[in-house]
């Protein structure tokens, strides 16, 4: 169990970065957009609400809880397939572009409409660009802090003046 664990955790790990980075840029660019930092953060939950969410600019719990959940567990999803197909020696910043660009394609072409993440009805292009872009950082940042260090690795850890 603790090496399945151990799998786990890296992906876990880079997709709540993911998802907390991209979050800050939804609702960033839904103040600007919207002038409703929530309004983006809402319509994920429309997974669950239907277009009802779509439409809701303040916080409730029935539509930002649930907009915060989706999106969350969906970067968590994302974050472990980037952590199983993650290039070895790792390049982060790469990794994470490629398989942020692999979620917007699935997200925004290949999903039926009602399990899209909902903000690209209510963001710019430009705004969902900030949003992938913010999550492909997260999903670096959080790769690399997921990652083992050279302790476990057999490497010889550097000595620093003593």
């Amino acid at each position: 169990m603790n090496g399945k664990r151990s799998m786990l955790a890296p992906g876990v790990l880079a997709g709540a970065a993911a998802g907390i980075c991209s979050l800050l840029a939804l609702a960033v660019r839904g103040r600007v957009e919207l002038k409703s930092a929530v309004a983006p953060v809402n319509a994920p939950s429309h997974w669950l609400w239907g277009d009802a969410a779509l439409r809701q600019r303040k916080w409730s719990w029935r539509y930002t809880g649930a907009g915060l959940a989706v999106h969350q567990a969906s970067a968590v999803m994302w974050g472990l397939w980037h952590a199983r197909r993650s290039s070895q020696p790792p390049a982060p910043l790469r990794d994470a572009a490629v398989t942020t660009a692999t979620a917007a394609l699935v997200d925004l072409a290949l999903t039926p409409r009602r399990f899209t993440p909902g903000f690209e009805q209510r963001l710019s292009p430009r705004g969902l660009a900030w949003v992938y872009a913010a999550f492909a950082v997260g999903l670096a940042l959080g790769s690399r802090a997921g990652r083992p260090s050279s302790a476990g690795s057999g490497r010889p850890m550097p000595r620093g003046p003593v």
